[in-house]
């Protein structure tokens, strides 16, 4: 199988009936799992993470958009996460054999279909890109739903790759792309002084001279009354996750500030957990084959077990 992951963000994170109902539009098709979704209030903001091949996948994705395009409105959205649209970003990531070619098809392709649906304006991002300035996201986010909105056309940089040159009413606009494993991980601070997680993700992020391929924001969580690092790990195999906890607890205490616990939104690689209990526990030598979880799932389905270390 040619298994495709799609970590679908809605501007959603506080209407537990139709994230529910969100859930449902994808559960239930042949062919597509949904894996994993969470919700954050604060961020007013959701993750679902979805698996399979490209039709299937794309299918559910996009029953998923016509759920959220009809129930969410931004201009009564406010949340603490960078928003452009109602479905905000749609990324394709290959698994197994699958190319990150095939994933820009597949991304090229459901980008088409929902902007010829529901009258949306599609940026293709990352590798589905089509224009340098729309090959990183904070770019093509950059000023949120508001400046769009603002614009009566969108032309230049802001002109879509597919669909209308202006934002839909209420669900706005939407990112779809193609790109490579990313882990969404956030670090609450002891604080509830956001400019201290700000200065924080500025060292910590890889255009600040921080750790290669992560991407930071400080952001404030007005249910928790704390601040919060939240980063995008663009190159998790070469940037474990210690590492990055490690050095913002380091860059906290530089202000006096302890963490005072950590979150991952959606799907993680089992090779990032093992790395970081190898660093942590010292289990140098922990393989994937010592997972006994992982020996169920193969008795399970019939498959050999692995002769190579994770």
């Amino acid at each position: 199988m040619r298994l495709i992951q799609s970590a679908v963000n809605f501007s959603e994170g506080r209407d537990t009936e139709l994230l529910a109902r969100l859930a449902g539009a994808a559960r239930g098709r042949p062919g597509v799992l949904l894996i994993d979704y969470s919700a954050d209030a604060d961020h007013h903001r959701s993750v679902f993470t979805l698996l399979g091949e490209a039709e299937p996948l794309a299918e559910a994705v996009d029953a998923m958009v016509g759920v959220a395009v009809e129930a969410i409105d931004l201009r009564r959205h406010r949340g603490q996460h960078p928003r452009i649209g109602a479905v905000d970003v749609i990324p394709f990531v290959p698994v197994g054999d699958t190319t990150l070619d095939d994933c820009v098809v597949a991304a090229r392709g459901l980008g088409e279909r929902i902007a010829q649906r529901y009258a949306l304006p599609v940026y293709y991002y990352e590798a589905a890109a089509l224009l340098p300035e729309h090959v990183n996201l904070a770019d093509v986010r950059r000023g949120e739903f508001e400046t769009l909105e603002a614009l009566p056309t969108l032309t230049g940089a802001r002109r879509p790759d597919a669909g209308p040159c202006r934002v839909h009413t209420t669900a706005g606009a939407v990112a779809v792309g193609a790109r490579g494993p990313l882990t969404a991980y956030n670090i609450v601070l002891q604080t509830p002084d956001v400019e201290i997680a700000r200065r924080i993700a500025a060292r910590v992020r890889e255009r600040g001279g921080g750790l290669l391929g992560v991407k930071a924001l400080g952001l404030f969580l007005e249910s928790e009354h704390r601040a919060q690092v939240s980063l995008n790990v663009t190159r998790p195999l070469e940037v474990p996750l210690y590492r990055i906890f490690e050095l913002v607890s380091l860059e906290a205490k530089r202000f006096g500030v302890s963490v005072a616990g950590s979150e991952l939104i959606g799907a993680i690689r089992l090779e990032e957990l093992l790395e970081t209990n190898r660093y942590y526990l010292g289990l140098h030598g922990l393989k994937a084959d010592q997972v006994l979880d992982l020996w169920s799932a193969r008795l399970g389905d019939g498959s050999e077990g692995s002769k190579h270390d994770g």
